[in-house]
């Protein structure tokens, strides 16, 4: 079941301790206790993966269990990028990305689930997800703030489009029906693997732990008695957030427009793109959603980013079991009818 309640709109100083006692982001891998109890104690760790941090807190019994969890999150990490990294040039997804064009391409089982999802949430969304943005995408360089022109926009932006990818389910296959089309699984991969990673440790018996991937966070059970405080940053200031959520036995996943992005002219240019003009969507500084799924959650935050307020709004409330918080350009904020009934 799942539990939420919302505290608006700007993070309390007593909240923000809670924040960082249960967000709290190490440098390198490292495990340590951060409460004891007579039956266990907390065991925390994060490490650089999937281009971003990952971080995992779990509750257990013995130093040798903490150990494990930790492990088994971060194993499980590093195998969906080896995965479905595009900048790993054995991956599975570069693999695609480099004969697809021209001929059908037999893919794991794995991948082409994924891709499958991936495609039905471009069909409910009236493409805003749609994993062919890469195809104008992968000339963004945002550590070198570098974009594509306008002449080459319009020249590959109608490779954008998820009706572009023909799968076939009987051959397990994959092939773009243009040449230039690629695709990029940064809107869905990191939510995939943060489940993974939690039901593996809901496998192995663990029942209160926590694991986020950049902006894609699941909850495993609450903190022992008490939710898990967990803030949404502000888009415009890093040390500060613009909301907390107590919640448990959910998944919460951001998307917004500082993760990846550099400033020209006054114009910021970010890595969310729409799938309409190939540049980065405009009205909307972050969206989070929440629900029991990270996977669902990473691509639905995209989605809706795109979309923006008014529309993202009504898609999510069609859902009744999917709440959002979004702020807008304005940096006012917005809920789903789901979150307003609960205050």
């Amino acid at each position: 079941m799942r539990v939420i309640k919302i505290v608006l709109p700007i993070l309390h100083k007593r909240l923000q301790h809670l924040y960082v006692l249960s967000l709290l982001f190490f440098g390198g891998v490292c495990s340590s206790a951060l409460h004891a109890e007579e039956e266990g104690d907390w065991y925390s760790g994060s490490a650089g993966i999937m281009g971003t941090n990952i971080y995992a807190e779990v509750w257990a019994q013995t130093p040798q269990r903490g150990q494990l969890a930790l492990d088994t999150v971060f194993a499980e990490m590093h195998r969906i990028n080896e995965l479905m990294s595009p900048y790993i040039e054995s991956s599975e997804l570069s693999l695609i990305n480099r004969q697809a064009g021209s001929e059908a391409v037999v893919i794991s089982a794995e991948m082409f689930d994924l891709l499958r999802r991936a495609q039905w949430f471009s069909e409910n969304t009236a493409g805003a997800f749609d994993i062919t943005f890469a195809s104008v995408g992968y000339l963004y360089d945002y550590r070198q703030k570098q974009r594509p022109n306008d002449r080459q926009i319009a020249q590959l932006r109608k490779a954008i489009d998820y009706r572009l990818i023909a799968l076939d389910e009987e051959a397990s296959s994959i092939r773009f029906l243009h040449p230039d089309v690629k695709i990029d699984l940064g809107g869905i991969a990191k939510g995939y693997a943060v489940d993974n990673a939690v039901s593996q440790l809901y496998a192995l018996g663990f029942r209160h732990a926590l694991v986020t991937a950049g902006g894609d966070t699941k909850l495993l059970g609450d903190r022992r008695g008490r939710d898990w405080i967990v803030g949404i940053r502000d888009p415009r200031n890093p040390d500060r957030q613009a909301v907390v959520l107590p919640l448990s036995h959910t998944a919460m996943s951001t998307s917004g427009d500082y993760e990846r992005y550099f400033e020209e002219d006054g114009q910021r240019y970010h890595h969310i793109l729409s799938p309409k003009t190939g540049e980065s969507a405009k009205g909307v500084q972050s969206v989070s959603i929440i629900s029991n799924s990270a996977t669902n959650n990473d691509a639905l935050s995209t989605a809706v980013f795109v979309l923006g307020v008014e529309h993202g709004l009504t898609l999510i409330n069609q859902w009744p079991d999917i709440d959002a918080v979004i702020m807008d350009a304005d940096r006012k904020m917005h809920y789903s009818n789901g979150l307003l009934q609960q205050q």
